[in-house]
């Protein structure tokens, strides 16, 4: 298996995968643009994958110092950039739910676990720690925790009302789905759980 590939941070200055980095370009207008999937044309520069990094980079100059170019990156662009992440690990879950991997509910998901079929456990980050002890303590080794989005977005998400608890069985949306939540935890600084 080939490794990820790295750049530099324009910020840090560190070589890092880039998983760990967002990737922003130039709009034809010189605004700059975050690229998540790494798709979007024209020369793109690196930022290791923090809210304060992005800060960072706009306060700094960075962007242009990079480009060497005019550009114009505005104080909202972590959120933005935040906001996007968030929305694409919402949209793999979906996907994965429309693809057959996932099951809600608290006794579906308490199911999933002890039958070993569950690869993520889905914990909204409003829902009771109760429920959290109880789930938590029939997962098989190996199923992650994603405890980052609330029961509003969750439900979104999965198109069905009050989603406190859900998991994921393996598959390849599963895993987007655990990469963009855990850049989505990185990206705001959150801790992760210490319990995965």
């Amino acid at each position: 298996m080939s490794e990820a590939p790295e750049r530099q941070c324009i910020v840090t200055g560190e070589r890092l995968p880039t998983h760990a980095l967002i990737r922003f370009v130039l709009s034809p207008d010189g605004q700059v643009v975050p690229d998540l999937k790494h798709e979007l044309p024209g020369r793109g520069v690196w930022v290791k994958a923090r809210s304060e990094t992005v800060s960072k980079a706009i306060a700094d100059g960075r962007f242009a110092k990079a480009f060497r170019a005019g550009c114009t990156a505005d104080s909202a662009l972590p959120q933005r950039v935040a906001g996007l992440i968030r929305a694409d690990a919402r949209q793999y879950l979906a996907l994965a739910n429309k693809a057959g991997l996932v099951v809600a509910g608290f006794e579906r998901t308490a199911e999933a676990l002890l039958l070993g079929k569950a690869r993520i456990l889905v914990e909204a980050a409003d829902g009771s720690e109760d429920g959290r002890r109880k789930l938590r303590s029939k997962r098989p080794p190996g199923c992650e925790i994603v405890a980052d989005f609330d029961s509003r977005e969750l439900s979104l998400a999965l198109g069905r009302a009050n989603v406190i608890h859900a998991a994921l069985a393996e598959g390849s949306l599963t895993e987007k789905f655990l990469a963009a939540a855990r850049l989505a935890e990185a990206f705001c600084h959150r801790p992760q759980s210490t319990d995965r």
